[in-house]
């Protein structure tokens, strides 16, 4: 029989909402690769997209998420080692097409991984006080209502 997943606390859910966002950001990269769309223009996406929500968030998690767990943890190790391969693809300026092609590829495993696993054991050990801690420092990222113009998943 299949145990029910248990459903994240309201704390997390931010957490949640944006790897929900960053699937989005994988789909829009997918979508202007399948399009064709010009390097540049997807390049300038990623790089604006990774400054305004994945550093900002990153930095969350490292402060105040993955500690609960304490950084030595594997789970944490792996998570954290997902976050700079992130990057590295981001920055690279060398064979930008490749980049773009792993990072919308791996982008999904990587918040799977975060959301199944990490985030569920995050849950079981966090106080209060911690998750309170989290949801607050998460609340900054989503108040941001910048968007992108050039919406070139939409051709």
């Amino acid at each position: 029989m299949k145990k029910k997943s248990k459903k994240l606390v309201e704390e997390l859910e931010k957490v949640s909402e944006e790897h929900y966002e960053f699937l989005l950001f994988g789909w829009k990269l997918a979508e202007g690769l399948r399009n064709d769309i010009e390097i540049k223009r997807l390049k300038a996406y990623a790089d604006w997209f990774f400054e305004q929500y994945i550093l900002p968030h990153f930095n969350i998690e490292k402060e105040y998420v993955f500690p609960i767990l304490g950084l030595e943890n594997v789970r944490v190790k792996r998570a954290l080692a997902n976050h700079r391969r992130l990057k590295r693809l981001i920055k690279e300026e060398e064979d930008i097409y490749r980049s773009l092609n792993l990072i919308e590829e791996e982008i999904g495993r990587f918040i799977r991984f975060e959301e199944r696993v990490l985030l569920k054991q995050i849950q079981e050990k966090a106080t209060p006080e911690e998750l309170k801690k989290i949801e607050t420092a998460h609340q900054e990222i989503n108040s941001k209502t910048e968007e992108w113009e050039d919406k070139f998943w939409e051709s």
